[in-house]
This record gives C-alpha cells, sequence and structure tokens, in this order.
C-alpha cells in the first residue's frame, strides 16, 4: 500500500519544486518581489499538511527554522498574503497545472500508462461541527428531529489502482448525482495519462457514458448496470447488457474499485475531511489544494 509522507520539510521541497516547474516565479514584472509564487504556494501546501489556517502556518514558519530554510525564506509573510495568494494560485487553471506537475514527477518522464484507474467522489464537510452533540440532541430531545444537510463540498476523482496516485480532481457542490461528471473526469484523467480500464460504481452507470468511453477514447470502461427500476429483462443498451450478463465472469478485476475508497481514506486521515472555505470558490480552491497536496506527500 501506497505511503503519505509525515515530514513537513519533505512536503515543502517537493510542493517548492512542483511549484517552480508550474509558476513563474513571480505575479507580474512590477511586483515586489519578496516573495516568489513558488514560495507562497509551498506555504499553502504546509497549512493543508497541518491542517491549519493562515495565522497558524505564518506561526510555525516563524518558530520552524527548518521550513524557512527549506524554502529559501529571509522573512516568513504576512496570513493575509498567503490568504491572497490562495486566491490568485489556486484558480482551476493553475491549480490543474500543479496536479499535472505532481503525477509526472510521481510517473516519471517516459511511464504515462496506468492499466487501472478508479473512478469515485467523495463528501467533505463545511465545517467542524461535534457529531457527538448531534447525535446526543436527536436522541434525547422530545420532538421529532432529523439530522439534514442542505451543502456540501465534492471531490470528483480518479485514482490509479496500483499507487492511489490522484489522476484527475473535480471540485463541486453536493448533493449531485454523478453520472453526468463521468465524461468530464475521464477527459481530465486522459490529458495527463493514457488509460487502459476505468472502473466507476453504479452512481455512473450509463450508456453514454460506456460508448464515449469505448467507442471515442478507447479506453474499458466497467461499471455495473444497476441502475434503473428491478427488472427480469437485460439493460437496452449493448454495453450495459454486456455489463450485466459478464461483470462476475469475465471483469473479476471490478474488485480493484475499492482502491479509490482507500485513497478518499488515506486523504482524509491524514489532511481532513471538511474544508474551510465559506463560498463555493474557496471551497473549490480548499478541494484542489487538498488533492494537490496529497499528491505531493505521495511522491
Amino acid at each position: 500500500m501506497s505511503k503519505l509522507t509525515k515530514s513537513p520539510v519533505a512536503v515543502a521541497r517537493r510542493a517548492f519544486g512542483a511549484a517552480k516547474a508550474a509558476l513563474r516565479a513571480y505575479a507580474h514584472k512590477f511586483s515586489p518581489k519578496k516573495f516568489t509564487q513558488p514560495q507562497l504556494f509551498a506555504c499553502l501546501a504546509l497549512k493543508v499538511f497541518f491542517k491549519s489556517d493562515y495565522r497558524g502556518v505564518t506561526t510555525l514558519l516563524h518558530d520552524l527554522a527548518d521550513l524557512r530554510q527549506a524554502l529559501a525564506l529571509d522573512s516568513v509573510p504576512h496570513f493575509t498574503t498567503l490568504h491572497k495568494a490562495a486566491r490568485r494560485l489556486l484558480t482551476l487553471r493553475r491549480a490543474n497545472r500543479l496536479l499535472s506537475v505532481t503525477i509526472r514527477r510521481f510517473l516519471g518522464p517516459r511511464r504515462r500508462r496506468i492499466d487501472l484507474a478508479a473512478f469515485d467522489s467523495t463528501g467533505l464537510e463545511c465545517g467542524r461541527r461535534s457529531h457527538y452533540y448531534v447525535r446526543r440532541r436527536s436522541k434525547t430531545d422530545t420532538k421529532p428531529q432529523k439530522v439534514r444537510y442542505s451543502r456540501y463540498a465534492k471531490l470528483e476523482a480518479a485514482f490509479a489502482c496500483g499507487s492511489h496516485l490522484l489522476l484527475a480532481a473535480i471540485p463541486r457542490r453536493g448533493p449531485a448525482v454523478d453520472v453526468d461528471r463521468f465524461v468530464p473526469l475521464l477527459e481530465e484523467a486522459l490529458r495527463r495519462v493514457q488509460l487502459t480500464t476505468v472502473l466507476a460504481d453504479a452512481g455512473y452507470d450509463s450508456e453514454s457514458n460506456h460508448r464515449h468511453a469505448r467507442e471515442r477514447r478507447g479506453v474499458r470502461s466497467v461499471i455495473p448496470a444497476a441502475i434503473g427500476r428491478p427488472s427480469v429483462k437485460p439493460p437496452a443498451g449493448r454495453y450495459r447488457r454486456r455489463m450485466k450478463q459478464r461483470l462476475d465472469k469475465d471483469y473479476c478485476r471490478y474488485g480493484q474499485r475499492w482502491q479509490a475508497e482507500a485513497g478518499f481514506s488515506m486523504l482524509k486521515r491524514r489532511l481532513g475531511s471538511y474544508v474551510r472555505g465559506h463560498s463555493y470558490w474557496s471551497q473549490c480552491r480548499d478541494l484542489m489544494l487538498l488533492a494537490i497536496t496529497y499528491n505531493i506527500m505521495l511522491c
């Protein structure tokens, strides 16, 4: 099983190196040039690594000289500088570029083919409320009460089954169905690597998804045909009918789809299962930073 590093100095060096390959040194030729963009991104990665906030990571940088030395920092940036850097450096375009660099560094310059990949999605909390208090109140309150949620942060991800490397990440807000996210997730993964077989759960079940993967992209898709009303008749589509008839016989590797669950478990246990952002776009930035930092720790 793949392991995530627990060394903050290693995370700082890897994040600094990946950011230097993906970002320019300065955002503008007239910038103050006090801190480079790779240095600021490495500080953001350390914020996620320590499960801290902007003020907390600046305090840690003040106290830990090894981290400042790894990032070549003569002084520590103010926490407002890191907040503004997050809004600038974690746009979807730059975040995807950083994610691509971490994948190339993990796989090497020549290896681009992944034999088996698993697609899945997970939800993350928007805050840190006490689950114990919610359960206790729902049990002791005399009035009928249900534990409800309205919105939560949702991360769509593609994992390499052999290494748990995160190949693609799409941030969004839940609850939402997954069936319309298969094609965007597949295209994001194919931009970085070549895939042979893709495994997904029944939430992605659709004949059009099979046709896009197999006929247009040449990727073997394995998805259980479980969507729709229960019936003794076989599914109408060609590929969904094949899934229904041969999933247990010829597609015995489908059990490897659980590697996506293992990847999400590694991410949440080490980096947390919540995001701090309140608005939609700040939550998207937090999700992408989680995904990039996860790959950095895996490298």
